[in-house]
Formats: C-alpha cells, structure tokens, sequence
C-alpha cells in the first residue's frame, strides 16, 4: 500500500480527511510516528492496521495530525490588541459574546479569552467554546493543569486570581473552567456552528493545503456574525480576505463587514 492508499483507508476507517494537509509536511510525521511505534518504514498497510487495531496507536497518531502546542496568552502583543481593541468594539455591540476557541489543544487559548473578559465584564457568563479533534487532548483541557511553561505569559496577578499552585502544576480556578465549554469537532469534516462575535483558529491551517485553507476561511466567514472577527496565527495569513468580505483590522485579525 502507497501513501495515498494509506490516506484512502484512514479516510474510510476513521473519518479523516488527510489529503487536506500539506502531504510533504504529513508523510514526514507519519513516517518518523511509525518509527516511533517500532514499525516497518514505508509499510503503511501494517500501519494502518495498527491503527484500527490498537486504540493507544490511533491517539499517537491523531496527537501527530494535531501538534498540541498550547500555552496561555500565546503572541502576548496580539492578546494586548484583543483586549484592547477587538473586545471593546465587540462588547460595544452586545454585552453578551459568543466565542469559538477552533483546535484548541490543552485548553490554554479559550481560557485565556476567558479571564480577559471576565476582567472586563465582571458578572457576565460570556458563551466561549473550545473544540478539537482529539478527545485525550480535550479531557486535558478539561482538567485545567498546566506547566510553568504553559503559563509563563500569565502576569503575577493573573496567577494569583486565576490559579492554585500545586507542586510544579498551575490548576486553573473552577471560576474560570465553568466559562469553558468543550467539544470534539474535525475542522476539515464536521459542520460549522454559527452566530459567532469571535473565532480564535491560530496556527492550526499552515498544515493544510491552500484549497483547504481557503474553504476553511470560508467556513469561518459564514460562521462569524457581521462585524465579527476572526483571529489567525503570527505565522498565518489571507491573501485574499478582501474577497471573501473580510476587513483587516491589524496582523492576525480579520472583521467580518
């Protein structure tokens, strides 16, 4: 079996669609993943076999396709102009937001959004929901234990108001979990909610393919309320945001007009 055989029976075996990612950039992953397992390089029929039979391989292999980087307040001088710029012009409009934290990881990105607005908005309950493709990573996120690593950008404060030390591990407030929700979700494959001020999806599509970066801009264009905004990676941009009937408001933040 080929590589793109291989593709063909994930695709009907898990629902995953990876012909969506860049296959340079994928096939060196899988490969080195494979090596890792103690499999046969090249052998992707046995691969995929693994994967079907053992649960514990799938996970390793979904952790691959989604690179669980996640750390709070990631890009500091990009949260600095959400908070602000973009939260005021949006509590400008509505008092109550709803947020969509896309590919999220471990949690870090949407709890970040929420301890910012519940800064701004003390006593407002705010719908901000965090999705991923990978359950493990979502329980995770769940938990709300994070390393000193994950919460380097978090002010002294912050840490104070927000957490609880417990040896080596930052466990975030019930306080700030509770104004959390998570739920699996595929970027590629499944649907898209609707009715969003804010959709947060940062480096997350710099592994895809353009044609499944430009259906996914789409896709949050839609599901982004008028005048809402969509915040993209340092490393991201769209070329064509004009077309799609988006304004660029600074690096990293695209408004729906």
């Amino acid at each position: 079996m080929n590589f793109l055989g291989f593709k063909e029976k994930v695709k009907s075996s898990f629902n995953l669609d990876l012909n969506a990612y860049k296959e340079r950039q994928l096939k060196r992953r899988i490969d080195s993943l494979m090596v890792k397992l103690n499999q046969d390089a090249g052998n992707y029929y046995s691969f995929w076999k693994l994967l079907v039979a053992d649960r514990g391989a799938y996970m390793h292999f979904l952790d691959t396709l989604t690179i669980n980087v996640s750390e709070f307040f990631r890009d500091k001088s990009m949260f600095n102009f959400l908070e602000e710029k973009v939260f005021p012009l949006l509590l400008a409009k509505r008092k109550v937001l709803k947020i969509w934290s896309a590919a999220c990881s471990s949690g870090a990105e949407p709890y970040s959004l929420a301890i910012i607005l519940d800064e701004m908005t003390p006593g407002y309950r705010h719908l901000i929901e965090g999705s991923d493709i990978d359950r493990n990573i979502l329980q995770a996120a769940a938990y709300g234990r994070y390393s000193h690593e994950q919460v380097r950008n978090v002010s002294r404060l912050r840490l104070e108001n927000y957490f609880n030390k417990e040896g080596s591990l930052y466990v975030l407030k019930d306080s700030i979990k509770r104004k959390v929700s998570f739920r699996q979700h595929d970027l590629l494959l499944s649907p898209f909610g609707m009715g969003y001020d804010l959709i947060a999806c940062r480096n997350v599509t710099i592994y895809f393919t353009r044609e499944a970066q430009e259906n996914l801009n789409i896709k949050f264009y839609r599901a982004l309320n008028h005048g809402g905004v969509l915040f993209i990676g340092a490393s991201e941009m769209i070329f064509n945001y004009h077309e799609l009937g988006f304004e660029k408001m600074a690096s990293c933040f695209y408004l729906k007009k």
